[in-house]
């Protein structure tokens, strides 16, 4: 659009102000456009014979570790011997485990078999949410589990109060609700910026440091926030988890019995492996500056705490425990019995559907065991 005056006794001033408004319309109508339009993903496999042995371990994967974190979800709820705080806390550990790799796997196997690699915005805002959620509640969470483990060990007397139903319910609420205020902020943030550039991500699903990189503005200053804020939602917590765990080094250190050192280190050091797998990854995404790794790295990253850390929690936590092994053993036995007496009974019923399904997960997580 040129000024001309075609109006007359239109000045030139008027002319060059309604200039300036139809460039206006003309940058918000390409910025609403790009808000709506789709992105591209880049996947993780092509269609080659590697790539698809790589997506079956992926499938197996994903399944093993719902299978375990919905066999662990059972027991604690199930068997009256794990209604403890640590159970407690571990039940939503297993929950938050549950729902990273559903937020992203999913979408990429359907992307993947499809042969298509689009998502909506408004899939890709819920994928950035939803996922910055479960990260920060489960940061959270883990750091409040450490203290867990610290009154435990270096105060097993005063454990029934200090860890009593109150102050757990208190423990999940704040994890939860942290989770939910940062990822809101971050999301909302992320959404007043213009996306009019390429619209294709370079990674397997929509992630906050991915996203801002298709963004036409200047996000320097975002970007040096959001590692400003990650070292205190990193650190506040690891720094918990530290004066936690150096307390409870010294109790067991000073234990007489050997029994007891065994347990509460091996209780300890498998929460020491989730805490450093978890949080290793999440400093190298997020306190890390973007240029120092390659979106390679980026997305070898991202699956390693979206899908293999949730799988392996079960398995470093829980299913190794003879609390939980025992728990187990009782619904095999109770399985086994109700199966016996259908035979028996003259007339073979059907099982239900929700029974075949536990005896399938029960008897993956006992073939993992």
């Amino acid at each position: 659009m040129t000024c001309v005056n075609s109006v007359p006794g239109q000045s030139e001033f008027s002319c060059k102000v309604q200039l300036k408004i139809h460039d206006a319309f003309q940058r918000t109508r390409g910025s609403n456009q790009s808000v709506t339009s789709d992105f591209t993903l880049m996947g993780l496999f092509g269609h080659s014979g590697p790539h698809l042995v790589l997506f079956s371990l992926v499938a197996v994967t994903f399944t093993t570790g719902l299978l375990g974190n919905a066999v662990l979800l059972f027991l604690i709820h199930s068997d009256s011997r794990l209604h403890t705080p640590m159970y407690f806390l571990l039940s939503q550990l297993s929950l938050l485990d549950v729902g990273f790799p559903l937020v992203t796997m999913p979408k990429m196997a359907a992307n993947f078999l499809q042969g298509e690699n689009s998502i909506s915005f408004e899939g890709c805002v819920a994928q950035m949410f939803f996922l910055m959620l479960l990260g920060v509640s489960e940061g959270v969470l883990l750091s409040l589990m450490s203290y867990d483990r610290y009154v435990a060990v270096c105060h097993p007397l005063r454990y029934p109060v200090l860890m009593r139903r109150q102050v757990c319910l208190l423990m999940v609420g704040t994890s939860w609700s942290l989770g939910v205020l940062v990822s809101s902020i971050q999301t909302s943030i992320t959404l007043h910026f213009p996306y009019c550039a390429s619209r294709t991500v370079d990674h397997f699903f929509c992630e906050l440091p991915a996203l801002l990189k298709l963004s036409c503005a200047d996000t320097s200053a975002y970007e040096l926030a959001l590692s400003i804020s990650g070292v205190l939602i990193l650190l506040l917590p690891l720094s918990l988890i530290a004066t936690s765990y150096s307390h409870v080094l010294g109790a067991v250190l000073r234990m007489r019995s050997a029994e007891a050192r065994h347990k509460a280190f091996t209780t300890c050091s498998s929460h020491i492996t989730v805490v450093g797998l978890f949080y290793g990854a999440a400093v190298f995404m997020y306190m890390v500056p973007g240029t120092y790794h390659s979106p390679q790295q980026d997305n070898v990253v991202s699956l390693f705490y979206s899908l293999v850390t949730p799988t392996l929690n079960p398995l470093i936590y829980s299913l190794r425990n003879r609390e939980v092994r025992a728990a187990l053993a009782t619904i095999l036995g109770r399985t086994g019995f109700r199966s016996k007496r259908r035979h028996r009974g003259g007339r073979w019923r059907p099982p239900h559907i929700a029974e075949t399904f536990l005896s399938f997960a029960v008897c993956v997580a006992q073939g993992i065991l």
